[in-house]
């Protein structure tokens, strides 16, 4: 699940992050310190193979399952059972984002739209919070566009995992993406970013460009999504609707016993990961919306805005999560 950037390695502080179940540890690591080489790498490589096994899987049943017109909400439904029969869970909520809408798209539980067009499937993957990322993308139309920027993403996400290497520079991963990108005439969108992921943390401080930003920073021993986006259009991102995605961005009381009673199983269940509307409205009922917009007025939750090209031209997306180490690279995904 994608990163919006906004510049530089700049990682977003979440106050006093809770504690999922057996995970206090976990979350503690998530107070963020204002330089990301400090971060911990916290790998457990087992944990994140298995979870890359799981999301290969997934990435093959989607692939079987998504045809046009299908349903979105049946697609996301299927792929979050299937995560799940394979031993894993979601990371985030499936991103289904089509045409202009290049992430942070997924169906709500009365959804009736249907597969179509240039389709973005980004698909995350836990066990026990360790995070496999990854997506691809689909011509759903049989357009020639469609195809070449498809082939845009994956030619800029096969350069990107050439150049990454334990010391690699930010700015050499991103002129590989752009330098890729461009050689098929395509632009890549420069305010969309892959990131460091650590247990429970999807976006753990430093960002992986999509264009060479000059950042020197050289890349440590850890977990990264590197993920490009290839446009035909302007090759930047806005703000669209509200997408029905949240995360836990703050721990305090809210006077709402209902909605203490959803906070309590957000914390329980999905820890500071991203989340959906759909899954609660499967636990609790519709009521779980008015719980959700409390909580979020309580500035307890975060929802995600769809991300939408500014020109609103078609938008392709590759993406692969890679450990890194000093001694070897290890793509799980």
């Amino acid at each position: 699940m994608t990163e919006k950037t906004y510049g530089g390695i700049t990682p977003h502080t979440i106050e006093d992050a809770p504690s999922a179940k057996n995970q206090t540890e976990a979350f503690s690591q998530k107070q963020k310190r204002e330089n990301p080489e400090d971060e911990p790498s916290n790998l457990d490589i087992g944990k994140l193979k298995q979870a890359g096994e799981i999301s290969k899987k997934v990435k093959l049943f989607a692939r079987e399952i998504i045809k046009p017109g299908v349903s979105l909400l049946e697609i996301a439904n299927k792929i979050d059972a299937k995560i799940e029969e394979l031993g894993g869970k979601p990371a985030f909520p499936i991103n289904l984002s089509i045409n202009e809408i290049a992430a942070h798209s997924t169906p709500a539980f009365n959804d009736t739209e249907k597969a179509h067009g240039l389709l973005k499937v980004d698909i995350g993957v836990h066990v026990d919070g360790y995070v496999a990322d990854t997506a691809f993308s689909l011509d759903l139309e049989n357009s020639e566009e469609n195809k070449k920027l498809i082939e845009a993403a994956e030619l800029a996400l096969k350069s990107a995992i050439d150049k990454t290497q334990f010391n690699s520079e930010l700015k050499e991963i991103g002129k590989a993406i752009e330098d890729a990108i461009k050689s098929l005439g395509f632009q890549p969108i420069i305010n969309l970013s892959g990131h460091s992921i650590n247990q429970y943390d999807l976006h753990a401080g430093v960002t992986i460009p999509n264009y060479d930003n000059n950042q020197t920073y050289k890349l440590k021993e850890g977990t990264y999504a590197i993920e490009p986006f290839a446009t035909s259009g302007h090759g930047k991102v806005r703000d669209g609707k509200l997408s029905g995605i949240y995360h836990l961005e703050n721990d305090v009381q809210v006077r709402d016993s209902f909605a203490r009673e959803v906070l309590a199983y957000i914390k329980e269940e999905f820890s500071t990961l991203p989340f959906c509307s759909r899954w609660l409205v499967k636990k609790f009922g519709s009521r779980a919306l008015i719980a959700l917009k409390r909580l979020e007025e309580a500035h307890i939750l975060h929802q995600y805005a769809q991300l939408v090209e500014i020109d609103r031209k078609p938008v392709a997306q590759a993406e692969h999560t890679i450990i890194l180490t000093k001694s070897e690279k290890i793509v799980t995904t």
